[in-house]
């Protein structure tokens, strides 16, 4: 029998980080949060923490009022008609990358982009309408890539959702949301990191740091950092970073020069560009070696500057794939991870620089923009005293 909580017949008023004006402080204010639809789920959030794709569009003209957010962990609060997945009460993961396990992409090991449910920009993904307004005006409020976790409440489609043990860790439960995620799965997945290989590593956020623990989990030999902060390089060595590199000291060379000369004048077998750069990413990709190298480009980029790459180079053998989510199909392979991190495979408390109630997200938005932080845990009010904080 289809489930259907008797709350979900009712809109829910709670309080919602806004984005009103483009790279301005975000406003908490009272939202409207409806009912969920046929497929879809309302979840109470927890905690969720800030990504650098939330800073990219956040500073973007003409998508405001937003709910940004999309790392996070909830409890299924109600679930609308044909929702059998989850019912109320559940722990789930909310995704920004739909599973509908149908499509060709959903049923094919080469594609992690659900073909059936793509993001409608603002809106749910069904029928591009929004669940979220404002309890003053009435005034809708836009959604942000199938997710919105800056709010107490939120609406997502059931291929959006993934469901975790209640046991499980929930700020360990956000990270794997999207940025190790990302990371891990990129070099699993998409590259394929071979034993005894080199990896250079283009920017040591979240991702990037979390694609040197993927690279050293499937046997990388020497793993490259490359990054401005000299700091992360301490954390990237526990995580597997092998040796380091600072573009402002390299001696007048560019960073693939340095880069060829530490793999013996070849370059890296694989090199990850996680910044969102184009200019980095062509760097990137002329780090990499001839006759196999392959360049994973998982920044995400906030203009359309073009990627400078000769085609001589392409002809001799490199190759350049993009990637979101790391190729992560995430109601198979998120499971998985957190079963690594409980059995102590998978390292994720390394990532967690702060914790901070909902009503500081504003000064974790400008730790992670001023480069201080990796990732900012941040508890909805009671979340942490009710026993839901690791």
């Amino acid at each position: 029998m289809e489930q259907m909580n008797t709350a979900a017949a009712k809109p829910i008023r709670c309080r919602a980080a806004v984005s009103r004006v483009a790279g301005q402080p975000l406003v908490m204010e009272e939202v409207e949060v409806a009912p969920p639809r046929a497929h879809e789920v309302r979840i109470k959030i927890l905690c969720t923490s800030i990504c650098h794709t939330d800073i990219t569009f956040w500073r973007m003209e003409g998508i405001h009022p937003s709910i940004f957010g999309h790392e996070a962990v909830g409890v299924v609060e109600s679930v609308g008609e044909h929702v059998q997945e989850v019912s109320a009460g559940d722990m789930v993961v909310p995704v920004f990358t739909a599973q509908c396990s149908e499509c060709p992409d959903c049923l094919s090991d080469r594609s992690n982009l659900c073909s059936k449910l793509p993001n409608l920009p603002g809106g749910m993904p069904r029928d591009g309408t929004t669940r979220f307004s404002s309890a003053s005006t009435g005034d809708p409020i836009r959604h942000f890539i199938g997710v919105s976790s800056f709010t107490e409440y939120t609406v997502v489609d059931v291929t959006h959702v993934v469901r975790l043990p209640a046991a499980f860790p929930p700020a360990m439960a956000c990270l794997l949301s999207c940025g190790v995620s990302t990371g891990v799965g990129a070099a699993w997945k998409v590259a394929a990191v071979e034993p005894g290989s080199s990896v250079a590593v283009f920017g040591l956020g979240a991702v990037g740091l979390a694609v040197a623990q993927g690279a050293r989990m499937r046997g990388a030999k020497r793993i490259i950092g490359v990054d401005l902060n000299a700091d992360k390089f301490e954390i990237g060595k526990r995580l597997g970073i092998t040796d380091f590199v600072n573009p402002n000291d390299t001696g007048g060379k560019t960073v693939s020069e340095v880069i060829k000369e530490m793999t013996g004048g070849d370059g890296a077998d694989y090199c990850f560009e996680c910044i969102g750069s184009a200019s980095v990413m062509a760097e990137a990709f002329q780090s990499s070696r001839m006759g196999w190298g392959k360049t994973i480009l998982l920044g995400v980029v906030s203009n359309a500057a073009p990627i400078a790459i000769p085609p001589r180079d392409i002809l001799r053998g490199r190759s350049v794939v993009g990637s979101l989510f790391g190729g992560i199909k995430p109601k198979n392979d998120i499971p998985m991870l957190a079963q690594k991190y409980l059995h102590k495979e998978l390292e994720l408390e390394e990532f967690v620089t702060h914790q901070m109630g909902f009503d500081e997200i504003n000064g974790a938005l400008e730790l992670l923009t001023q480069g201080k932080s990796l990732r900012c845990i941040i508890w909805m009010d009671g979340a942490r005293e009710n026993g839901r904080a690791t």
